[in-house]
């Protein structure tokens, strides 16, 4: 029972959670620390949200993808064992939408049934492919990790900064979020930082 609320919350959609998560985030942080730590608060709580969604949606993807796989290899070997092809293979023609590897699936059901070549085979070279494909993902992945990682560290050294100042005895946040001159400072900063995120997101985007 205690699992369901939480699961109720983070099955909402995206729009609604980056809607939550930065207006909780804006009123915390303008309460403590006035209108600029509202709008930083809410502008880092709605990235927060966001690459966590993704990262989840991401886990899905490949874990459908993963179970796609297996019952093609599955499909693969029922058909070298004398299995007719299953229908949903031959009452339709490929589907609009959804994942290419089962159009490319329906392309060789339709393939084998007009040339009469071993659908098996097709299916198999299906497979074996997509993994190849996802095996050299993967690595692209690895390779970009250091750049994503060192993009996050850049990003979090401002907060060094901050603790620095009150290790030696002053009050950084005051001048940032309560003088003229702070809060533009603040203001460029967050800008700053959300050029350079971005950026690092284009440099390392998966390829598609």
């Amino acid at each position: 029972r205690a699992g369901k609320p939480r699961t109720a919350l983070v099955d909402r959609p995206l729009w609604q959670l980056t809607l939550i998560g930065g207006l909780v985030a804006a009123a915390v942080g303008g309460l403590l620390g006035g209108v600029m730590a509202g709008v930083g608060a809410a502008v880092y709580a709605v990235l927060g949200v966001r690459s966590m969604a993704r990262r989840r949606a991401m886990r899905r993807q490949r874990g459908a993808r993963a179970d796609l796989l297996d019952r093609l290899a599955g499909l693969a070997a029922d058909l070298r064992a004398g299995s007719p092809v299953p229908s949903a293979f031959t009452t339709a023609g490929p589907p609009n939408e959804g994942e290419p590897l089962l159009r490319l699936t329906h392309a060789a059901a339709d393939l084998a049934e007009e040339t009469g070549a071993p659908l098996a085979d097709l299916v198999e070279r299906i497979e074996t492919d997509a993994r190849a494909t996802d095996r050299a993902l993967a690595a692209a992945d690895a390779q970009a990790a250091g750049a994503r990682a060192t993009a996050l560290l850049l990003a979090a050294l401002p907060l060094g900064g901050v603790a620095l100042g009150f290790g030696i005895g002053v009050d950084p946040l005051a001048v940032l979020f309560h003088t003229p001159i702070g809060m533009a400072c603040a203001a460029g900063a967050v800008v700053l930082q959300l050029l350079g995120l971005a950026w690092t997101n284009r440099l390392t985007a998966r390829p598609r």
